[in-house]
């Protein structure tokens, strides 16, 4: 129950976090949306073998979360999170990949651990960028940019009413195990044997919940049209957004910064 419970809390002051009032918050969704992207794929377009390459890009994280005011130790905690699922993909490279690719002293690093390393990294930045964007924007926000920078309407409302679904299966999950932990006198009912069926009245608790919300948003109104909290105005601040970070991205991408600047420390004292 304090699982669930925890849960729920992080995701809300995920989403309150978008209601700050920051430079980074009132600019634009579509030129967050957009240096979120390509930050992204910056990040996933290079070798597999790079690990120094992308230490660069975490310049990017660190600006937006000092500029958002948001707070770092809750994102590195929901980013690692994902981490495990990271390592548990790249955890079959060193067994594939027995080519040693360096050496530390004695010791031999094949190309399947660097490789390994590598996939770590780049869930860390691309993980974080996304609750980052989350953070400053907010999801519904994030749709209506989405929506606007050419995603078909009824997948973007989809998306939205997923993201709001979740809301409601982690609200009635915390009602129904704080029932059966209040009716579950001397651990009754806590085995797996129930677990199925709780699930099952979980789900149908919920469908039936949403559609009451529906009908809801219908009554008072709802045609598919979402309004953004803040006036979405592209101007020369969003512009300047960019092409900035997508300027840096690419030079992070072409250029492996810590080797060129290992080589010119090298030059110099050599």
């Amino acid at each position: 129950m304090a699982g669930i419970f925890g849960t729920h809390i992080d995701f809300r002051l995920l989403d309150r976090l978008s209601e700050h009032d920051t430079a980074i918050h009132r600019l634009d969704p579509r030129a967050k949306v957009l240096v979120t992207f390509f930050f992204i794929v910056s990040v996933v377009s290079l070798g597999k073998y790079e690990i120094s390459a992308l230490f660069p890009f975490f310049l990017y994280p660190a600006t937006m979360i000092a500029l958002g005011n948001l707070p770092a130790l809750f994102l590195v905690r929901k980013t690692a999170l994902v981490l495990p699922f990271a390592v548990a993909i790249g955890l079959f490279n060193p067994l594939l990949d027995r080519h040693v690719m360096l050496y530390v002293g004695p010791l031999a690093i094949s190309g399947g651990w660097i490789s390994c390393a590598s996939i770590v990294t780049r869930a860390a930045l691309t993980v974080s960028a996304a609750f980052i964007l989350i953070s400053v924007t907010g999801f519904p926000a994030v749709c209506g940019a989405l929506e606007r920078l050419g995603m078909p309407r009824a997948f973007a409302v989809q998306l939205l009413f997923l993201y709001r679904y979740i809301f409601i299966l982690m609200e009635e999950g915390k009602r129904m195990s704080m029932a059966r932990d209040l009716r579950s006198f001397g651990g009754t009912g806590l085995g797996m044997r129930h677990f199925g069926s709780l699930v099952g009245h979980l789900l149908l608790r919920t469908w039936e919940r949403a559609e009451r919300v529906h009908r809801a948003m219908l009554a008072r109104g709802f045609t598919g049209e979402f309004h953004p909290r803040r006036p979405c105005r592209f101007g020369v601040r969003e512009i300047l957004f960019i092409l900035g970070w997508t300027a840096l991205f690419l030079l992070f991408r072409l250029e492996n910064i810590p080797r060129f600047l290992g080589r010119l420390v090298t030059g110099f004292f050599l």
